[in-house]
């Protein structure tokens, strides 16, 4: 096993139509006015930037970016990552529940030394640590879909 390696996934049900939530998640630069571990995005282009994350551990995670699909038909989101983490992550979004059914995909190996080393010992706490992100995640979208 290469406890470096994490595949997550997320399923939220959100109280707004579809292309509402596709648009909101397809601001990347917005992340940061709603999701609380999200410190900051920095595009650098229409299909790039960079990425900075840090929930409750005492650590950020900086990535870099790139947009690999966006398909609002379809209701897909896709990045790849490099950096801290090197992988994919997509938003998968279908009508349902209280307005629409969200899925949250991804899959990364961890870059950054410090996690690689504290990889074994402390893979429960860097899981809770991501379930707590997209907890928060998930209140902040909620609440912004709301108010917007």
């Amino acid at each position: 096993m290469d406890w470096c390696r994490y595949r997550f996934r997320s399923s939220w049900d959100l109280p707004a139509a579809p292309s509402r939530v596709y648009d909101v998640l397809s601001r990347a630069e917005d992340y940061p006015r709603w999701w609380p571990q999200v410190r900051e995005v920095r595009p650098a282009d229409d299909d790039s930037g960079i990425a900075r994350f840090r929930s409750l551990l005492p650590y950020d995670l900086c990535v870099s970016v790139r947009a690999q699909r966006r398909d609002p038909a379809g209701g897909v989101l896709e990045i790849g990552m490099a950096g801290d983490l090197e992988g994919w992550s997509r938003w998968t979004l279908r009508a349902g529940g209280r307005g629409t059914r969200v899925l949250y995909e991804q899959e990364v190996v961890v870059r950054k030394p410090l996690m690689r080393r504290l990889a074994i010992p402390c893979r429960p706490f860097f899981r809770a640590n991501h379930a707590l992100m997209m907890r928060g995640g998930r209140r902040g979208l909620e609440a912004y879909l709301e108010a917007v």
